[in-house]
């Protein structure tokens, strides 16, 4: 039997707000306490992830949201919760490698699946919730059925994959690309190698019996999970890459506006004065996996831009739904665009999208424009070691808040 969630994933920016409204009270002392109890419901933890995902709210929003409501100290807990999700884009922006490695490594995992009918047979049953592992079987089936788990409940989702399974960690991350509403190049990678003891480079997570009882309300409790989680071997971190350039369009040229689904809140373009002279909205949800990406997945992103898009008509105009990626140069070009402008996309499927699209435009003459929020600009450069190292300058990041979403351009 699947958990119920006491509220729906509307893939829109109302119900995002709707959803932040509803938690703030809890995201001081409540959150503190009870964040890692998976309970029916979820009735512990905000349920942001699917919008923040896809920015329909941004981490800077929600964080000054909190704030307005309680002080730093009272909601530490959930702030560094947030600013893990910018932790983890920051080190995959500056080791965009490692989420190369990782397509690679999923290709071959997905090469011995099919070479091996016992490796077959495993990871499908461990897709399907049929392991007859309590409580794995009852994460799979929720996941399937909700496109969304609980956090405390991926890290043993993960560890009784990797550990308990034996399957390649490859394949458990592809699993939930493809089907968690908030999939995320940065945050899913690394989680899965943080607790494949790949990331923390000897640090692994072991599911435990106990702890699964105990934060899970006396739920699941199961049997014969492996007693030992060995790291993986890997080759070590290659060094951090230097920040992206900001970029700022030239203001004296027709620009087109390019939605995607890494950035579904591109007010803050029009806000620093961008007056596109047209609209494209383009997505590359089936880039997140080799394999099918979940209809809810596809659903959710395919209203969230819907939703970006009509927010954004009555400043600039009506969007167009380009087929594919292809379009995009002779959609500028026929608009006689001298440059198509789009906020930065993390390392990623649509990030690797826009790298083989510049070339193309500019072939026509035209500029692909990637402008760096603001926030991130000031908080990825810290990510050049682990987080507790990131989290000295949380004081910093937070006090820049008020301050305008969009990178300095060195003059």
């Amino acid at each position: 039997m699947t958990a119920a969630l006491p509220f729906a994933f509307t893939p829109t920016r109302a119900a995002a707000l709707a959803r932040l409204a509803a938690f703030l009270p809890k995201a001081g002392r409540d959150y503190a306490l009870r964040r890692n109890h998976d309970l029916p419901g979820h009735p512990h933890v905000s349920g942001l992830s699917p919008w923040v995902r896809h920015r329909i709210v941004t981490e800077a929003e929600v964080l000054q949201a909190v704030l307005g409501r309680h002080s730093p100290a009272a909601a530490e807990k959930f702030v560094q919760e947030v600013l893990w999700r910018t932790y983890w884009k920051g080190w995959l922006e500056l080791r965009p490698a490692v989420w190369t490695a990782y397509r690679a490594g999923l290709a071959r995992a997905l090469d011995r699946v099919a070479a091996e009918p016992g490796l077959a047979d495993r990871w499908q049953a461990a897709c399907d919730g049929a392991t007859g592992i309590e409580g794995f079987d009852a994460w799979a089936q929720d996941l399937a059925a909700t496109g969304y788990l609980h956090n405390h409940a991926r890290m043993w989702f993960a560890s009784i994959w990797i550990f308990t399974l034996r399957l390649p960690w490859e394949l458990g991350a592809d699993l939930f690309l493809r089907q968690l509403l908030d999939g995320d190049p940065a945050s899913n990678t690394l989680s899965w190698r943080w607790v494949a003891g790949l990331q923390t480079p000897g640090k692994t997570y072991r599911a435990d019996p106990d702890n699964i009882a105990r934060y899970t309300g006396g739920r699941f409790r199961p049997r014969g999970l492996a007693a030992e989680a060995p790291p993986l071997a890997g080759p070590p971190h290659p060094a951090p890459r230097p920040m992206p350039r900001a970029q700022r369009w030239d203001p004296a040229a027709p620009a087109g506006l390019l939605v995607t689904e890494d950035d579904l809140s591109p007010e803050f373009l029009l806000a620093a004065g961008l007056r596109p002279a047209a609209v494209a909205v383009l997505s590359d949800v089936a880039g997140r996996s080799p394999l099918a990406v979940a209809a809810g997945v596809r659903a959710f992103t395919a209203g969230a831009l819907a939703d970006a898009a009509a927010r954004l008509a009555p400043a600039a105009g009506p969007a167009e739904m380009l087929p594919d990626w292809d379009a995009l140069p002779d959609w500028a070009s026929a608009r006689g665009l001298r440059q198509v402008v789009t906020p930065w996309a993390p390392v990623g499927p649509v990030a690797a999208r826009l790298e083989a699209a510049a070339p193309a435009l500019a072939a026509r003459g035209i500029a692909l424009v990637r402008v760096l929020r603001g926030f991130d600009a000031r908080a990825w450069p810290h990510a050049t070691r682990g987080f507790f190292a990131f989290r000295e300058h949380i004081p910093a990041l937070l006090a820049s808040l008020p301050a305008p979403d969009l990178a300095a351009v060195p003059a």
